[in-house]
């Protein structure tokens, strides 16, 4: 497994329309698509790939647990599922438990560093993102 570049980073926030505002009016990144679902509410920001920064609402009953602040960091580690599960095969050896998700643009490896950071390994596998940007809001558990 070799990292090929960062991929993303997504930050928790406790009030999304506000970190939209700041983020996309006033920084200026381009807003690709937003997510809501079982109570998570996200929006994907893009500088030209199909994400490159997201927000993440944390609902009020978890921001005295969970709080604002970073989510996890993306790493882009090929273009592959074989790529993926020879990185699943090694965390595993390595006593790193993994959840892969598959959403649909990237099928990911989500995990934590021993210090409990997020972590995400993923390998680019459509590039429908680029016709229809909202497909990189989904997530679906991943067979590998």
């Amino acid at each position: 497994m070799k990292i090929q570049s960062l991929g993303h980073v997504v930050v928790r926030v406790t009030d999304i329309d506000r970190a939209e505002r700041f983020y996309g009016d006033v920084l200026g990144l381009p807003i690709c698509a937003r997510f809501e679902e079982n109570g998570m509410r996200m929006t994907f920001f893009s500088l030209g790939n199909h994400h490159d920064f997201a927000v993440m609402l944390v609902p009020g009953d978890a921001a005295t647990t969970e709080g604002a602040g970073l989510h996890h960091v993306a790493f882009k580690i090929g273009d592959s599922l074989d790529q993926l599960r020879e990185a699943r095969a090694k965390l595993e050896a390595a006593g790193v438990v993994t959840d892969p998700i598959d959403h649909e643009v990237t099928k990911s490896l989500y995990m934590a560093d021993p210090d409990g950071n997020g972590i995400e390994l993923y390998v680019d596998a459509s590039d429908v993102w680029k016709r229809e940007p909202q497909k990189v809001a989904q997530l679906f558990p991943l067979e590998l």
